[in-house]
């Protein structure tokens, strides 16, 4: 009975010993946010606003509007 006692114990004590190891730490890799530029240098709107407004001045006969 001792024998099997004291191979149970020998049994769980090097599973235990042997579970597991020092791993070396994994660093993750640094996240760069690009700056991204547009070409367009924020003239899109002012000219989207002058073609409504030419729009607009050629749309109009320049007279009164009927009664």
């Amino acid at each position: 009975m001792k024998k099997l006692i004291l191979a149970s114990v020998l049994a769980l004590s090097t599973t235990t010993a042997f579970a597991g190891g020092m791993a070396e730490p994994v660093m993750e890799p640094e996240v760069v946010a690009a700056k991204t530029s547009s070409s367009a240098g924020g003239i899109i709107v002012p000219l989207l606003l002058l073609l409504v407004v030419a729009a607009a001045i050629a749309g109009s006969n320049g007279g009164e509007p009927p009664v």
